[in-house]
């Protein structure tokens, strides 16, 4: 039973999270997000379709038929999300930066504490090495866009949640679509998850690149997973050349 302003408030902006998440996989001819179907129990193939070349990857007119916005206004329509729990626990919400045309948007999975402090995404040790690998590819962090897949910093760094995830993503898509940009990188197994709407391990997915709305989506790990795990850069930096043939660029290892 309802007994406070707060929790019909909460409920209201429960509901049009689920009516938002309804209406986005309508607009992209999903009819069920993979999450919610994998918490439903329902089995099946639910994994994304085969990679295409990434020649045949960046038609303009395959580009998100919803209504664009400028980042400027999907910030604005955020607002000061109540959308899901995690804005109890929140300091910032982290929007992301760079350039709002970038031809390379990077997607983490979630804000930790020191993005969370700083209300700015990949600042931590993480995100040094990710200014690091940029860096290498001739770029800087105003050239491209940061980003993650969540606003806010789950409490304690953990995994994010299916209905996190779907009252985030309609927004990321949003931001997307406004920026056009000509390759995604995603960072991390939840980031790759999360827009390819599969399951598979990210070391099946990453090398090689997938159809993200007809933007050509490079997956590979997350640089937390290098810090961890320095023998995995190498990878890395293969993954890396790929998207900088796209770009037409050249860089170097450090």
């Amino acid at each position: 039973m309802m007994n406070a302003p707060s929790d019909r408030q909460e409920l209201l902006s429960l509901v049009r999270s689920l009516k938002e998440r309804v209406l986005l996989d309508r607009e992209l001819g999903r009819p069920l997000n993979y999450l919610t179907a994998r918490k439903a129990g329902i089995t099946g193939d639910l994994s994304f379709p085969e990679a295409r070349p990434p020649s045949a990857l960046m038609r303009d007119d395959e580009l998100f038929p919803i209504t664009e916005m400028t980042l400027e206004e999907i910030r604005t329509e955020l607002g000061d999300c109540r959308r899901c729990p995690l804005s109890r626990t929140r300091r910032h919400i982290v929007f992301g930066e760079g350039d709002a045309h970038a031809k390379l948007v990077f997607v983490g999975e979630a804000p930790g504490a020191d993005e969370d402090i700083q209300g700015r995404p990949f600042v931590g040790r993480a995100g040094q090495l990710l200014t690091r690998i940029v860096a290498a590819m001739g770029l800087t962090r105003e050239e491209v866009y940061i980003c993650n897949i969540l606003k806010c910093r789950p409490p304690g760094n953990r995994n994010p949640l299916p209905e996190e995830i779907a009252a985030c993503e309609p927004f990321l898509l949003m931001q997307i679509k406004a920026i056009k940009p000509k390759v995604i990188c995603a960072l991390g197994s939840f980031a790759a998850h999360a827009l390819l709407k599969t399951d598979a391990p990210i070391t099946v997915l990453r090398g090689v690149f997938h159809d993200y709305r007809g933007i050509p989506l490079m997956p590979t790990y997350h640089p937390a997973y290098l810090l961890r795990n320095p023998g995995a850069k190498k990878q890395v930096w293969g993954d890396v050349q790929k998207i900088m043939e796209i770009l037409g660029r050249k860089g170097r290892m450090t």
